[in-house]
């Protein structure tokens, strides 16, 4: 591959780290400032193979953990791919949240989908969005475009 592709190839997946970013981040956030979010609903109403899991999350004496977990981690994901620091982890614990997320509400056949758009059979857009955290978790762009790309060529001119 020539260096000019694998220059389009960085720039690419740097453009992908950043949109995935700005969505966790933006998810994350908003479900920190409004008061009366929770993950309550989403956990109750898991189907599929792991529903007693999720539904068990919902329980009322943990559910307020979960809950900033869950928006902490989703800041956390969006700030670091946003960023291009620590992105690997970062894409790490999105490839998490979103395996959560696909499993709690699976679009498997037979299993009743609630409050969707569309119509989706086996993959729907966390399947895709973790596939895509996949693929920042192996090409990291951080040192090509982020704080590490700038930290490293501050620490390379003194």
């Amino acid at each position: 591959m020539s260096d000019t592709n694998i220059k389009r190839l960085k720039n690419s997946v740097a453009f992908l780290r950043v949109l995935i970013g700005w969505h966790f981040l933006y998810e994350g956030v908003t479900k920190l400032f409004n008061p009366d979010w929770t993950s309550m609903g989403y956990l109750a109403s898991a189907k599929g193979p792991f529903g007693w899991l999720f539904s068990a999350m919902a329980n009322d004496s943990i559910i307020g953990v979960i809950d900033v977990l869950n928006w902490a981690a989703l800041i956390i994901v969006g700030m670091t791919l946003i960023l291009g620091i620590y992105e690997r982890l970062g894409a790490l614990i999105g490839i998490v949240l979103l395996a959560m997320y696909y499993l709690a509400h699976p679009p498997f056949p037979g299993i009743e989908q609630i409050n969707v758009e569309g119509s989706y059979w086996f993959v729907n857009k966390n399947l895709i969005e973790l596939a895509a955290c996949i693929v920042l978790y192996r090409l990291p762009t951080g040192t090509h475009f982020g704080l590490a790309y700038i930290m490293n060529k501050k620490s390379k001119s003194e």
